[in-house]
């Protein structure tokens, strides 16, 4: 499980995608998420607006897993 800082409140879904790196475009974030690929914490989500917020585990299709904190 990897650690994802975040120096906001919340950051939706599709930005957390590129902020840690694991697709390089918003294209990329929004295929992923449309196709069922990312789970937050527990459910599939089709949300890209999703708000993320510290706390929050984000478990992609092929196994990476990223748990949220903040900075603060």
């Amino acid at each position: 499980m990897e650690k994802i800082v975040i120096n906001t409140e919340h950051i939706r879904l599709d930005q957390f995608l590129k902020w840690a790196g694991i697709t390089s475009t918003g294209g990329e974030a929004k295929l992923l998420i449309n196709q069922g690929l990312i789970n937050v914490n527990g459910e599939v989500t089709l949300e890209r607006s999703k708000k993320i917020i510290s706390g929050d585990i984000i478990k992609i299709k092929d196994g990476l897993t990223y748990i949220i904190s903040s900075s603060s």
